[in-house]
């Protein structure tokens, strides 16, 4: 190069220096050129894998959420004369249609106190039976704490309970006459004639206040103390356990509501229920023959009782509580209910995603 630059004349070698430092710049604006083609196809790449990501983790949390509602367990410890039977007909109703089983737990001689042992048999059945699941289970059983037996994922819990002297006066008349819904079976009390206002004349022991103790035990659960007849006790933890224990507690009185709201919030079981309910024939089914209601002198006896004034406190906070729920799922619009949309959504969401 030197020997080079020595033959040619000035002129040429300017221009050969010249020709060099364009060259050089066009080779380094080509690699600069290179340098971010190749940044943006990282990036691309980049936020190609990001995507297939996101998408996984959607798919892998649809397959979860699957996963999890083919996990769920509902537990109906119904209460007797509430209209228990009829709203259990609807999840026999619903129950192929939508995918799940439905169990009846049939104690003996409808005894709502479990022993210890079976206890423990009922929550591994309920936890580990697999085969089951999704499961809607239905007894006259009173309320079971699983987390008691190290139990982590716990039943959703829900109930309807009723104005407990109605409660009552319908049981009376069950025992002597039955219902529509079995017809042919006899009765415990089948043959006695006494109406309910007789029986509360002459103090009988089947329409006693103490028969009114039984919404309260059902909530409180399996401690000795709830079936201690007046228990302050047990009424307080009666509370303690449908306000933290139970997803739902309707009340007979407004059965519909109770299950429109059901299939609202939990779909996976109750779809479709709420139509069911206004116009299937099992839905309003059972029905206690020669019910004849309480005259007001009946009913101001019983009322007198402190066991009647606990078991209504704990209806009225039952019906209050319901009707809180309601008032914030559903609105009135031409005498019909319709439930409330998503009133919620997410924003603000930190880091940023590029």
């Amino acid at each position: 190069m030197g020997l080079l630059r020595l033959k040619m004349p000035p002129k040429f070698q300017l221009l050969a220096l010249l020709a060099f430092a364009i060259a050089m710049f066009f080779l380094e604006n080509q690699i600069q050129k290179l340098e971010e083609s190749r940044g943006k196809l990282e990036r691309a790449i980049a936020r190609h894998e990001v995507r297939e990501i996101e998408q996984r983790h959607i798919q892998e949390g649809a397959k979860e959420a699957l996963v999890e509602e083919d996990d769920l367990v509902v537990i109906y410890n119904r209460v007797p004369k509430t209209a228990s039977t009829s709203f259990t007909n609807i999840a026999y109703d619903l129950c192929n249609k939508n995918h799940y089983h439905v169990l009846h737990i049939n104690t003996t001689k409808n005894n709502p106190v479990m022993s210890l042992q079976d206890q423990v048999r009922f929550v591994k059945n309920v936890t580990l039976w697999k085969e089951m699941k999704p499961a809607f289970y239905h007894g006259h059983v009173s309320f079971l704490d699983f987390t008691k037996f190290g139990v982590k994922k716990k039943p959703i819990y829900i109930n309807v309970i009723r104005d407990p002297i109605e409660r009552l006066v319908s049981y009376y008349y069950f025992l002597r006459f039955g219902d529509d819904y079995r017809p042919g079976l006899r009765r415990r009390k089948q043959g006695d004639k006494k109406t309910f206002d007789e029986c509360v004349a002459a103090g009988g022991s089947d329409c006693a206040p103490e028969k009114l103790w039984l919404q309260i035990p059902f909530f409180c659960g399996h401690y000795s103390e709830c079936w201690n007849i007046g228990s302050k006790w047990a009424l307080e933890q009666a509370k303690y356990n449908l306000v933290n224990e139970y997803m739902l507690v309707g009340v007979t009185e407004e059965l519909e509501d109770f299950v429109m709201m059901l299939e609202a919030a939990l779909p996976r079981f109750f779809k479709g229920a709420t139509e069911l309910f206004r116009t299937g024939k099992k839905s309003h089914l059972r029905k206690t023959s020669e019910k004849k209601p309480p005259t007001k002198e009946s009913i101001a006896r019983l009322q007198q009782s402190d066991i009647w004034k606990m078991e209504n406190e704990f209806y009225e906070f039952t019906l209050e509580q319901f009707q809180y729920v309601r008032a914030h799922a559903v609105r009135e619009k031409d005498g019909e209910l319709y439930l409330l949309a998503q009133n919620f959504f997410y924003e603000k969401i930190y880091p940023k995603t590029t």
